[in-house]
């Protein structure tokens, strides 16, 4: 229940933040994230266009745990998934309160999770983050992007969205973990305490999912 309560009052609190606290919106925000979203990148900020796709990396990280995780929970974790691709911890919070613990994943694994759970996955998110950070920290300008994180709040909220999505992840890694049946507490800190390259790291080494089929045995009336 206080894993509940805390998730809630996180996503509450980032909401009230983001819609009344955080610096105004600033004029051309749609057409920085459309320019954004079309590669339309001549005169942006690199550390913005870094930020801005690994928002992009993130959902995919989280889907590739979440999607699993959901196998096992009341309600359709997809839908949190694909909506944290649009708002990021905004989507991923209320999945985070409402889901249980869920340390075993039953039946089998479709296309999807099969491409989820390779660990060719992981390798290739990892790949293209650390192009992205490193084209960010290469060539973008600091102080133009503190002053815009100062004054815009597309920008202000994406970088704490970024913050979070980063803290949060320990707190799905280890039923994940455990359905794997993967006991390294030592391995579980050094994942939880590296941002974002902690969690591609996990997704590009972690044991294969085993499937595990459960038949129904009908069960025949006993003679009177």
């Amino acid at each position: 229940m206080v894993r509940k309560i805390s998730f809630s009052l996180l996503w509450l609190g980032f909401t009230i933040y983001a819609f009344f606290l955080a610096p105004p919106e600033q004029p051309g925000t749609f057409e920085l994230i459309k320019n954004l979203s079309t590669m339309q990148w001549e005169g942006v900020n690199p550390l913005v266009i870094a930020l801005f796709n690994l928002m992009g990396i993130w959902p995919l990280i989280y889907s590739a745990v979440v999607l699993i995780d959901g196998r096992g929970q009341k309600i359709p974790a997809w839908l949190f998934a694909i909506a944290s691709f649009a708002v990021g911890a905004f989507a991923l919070l209320p999945y985070l309160a409402i889901r249980e613990p869920n340390n075993q994943f039953i039946g089998k694994k479709n296309t999807l999770l099969k491409l989820l759970d390779s660990r060719m996955t992981g390798v290739v998110l990892t790949v293209a983050t650390a192009i992205l950070v490193t084209y960010g920290l290469r060539d973008g300008d600091w102080g133009n992007f503190v002053q815009q994180w100062q004054t815009n709040r597309f920008i202000n909220v994406m970088s704490l969205d970024f913050c979070l999505l980063c803290i949060l992840f320990p707190t799905l890694l280890r039923d994940d973990m455990a359905r794997r049946g993967w006991k390294n507490p030592q391995f579980f800190w050094l994942i939880a305490l590296i941002p974002l390259f902690g969690p591609l790291i996990y997704l590009s080494v972690r044991p294969p999912l085993e499937e595990v089929v459960i038949e129904s045995i009908s069960q025949q009336p006993a003679a009177n």
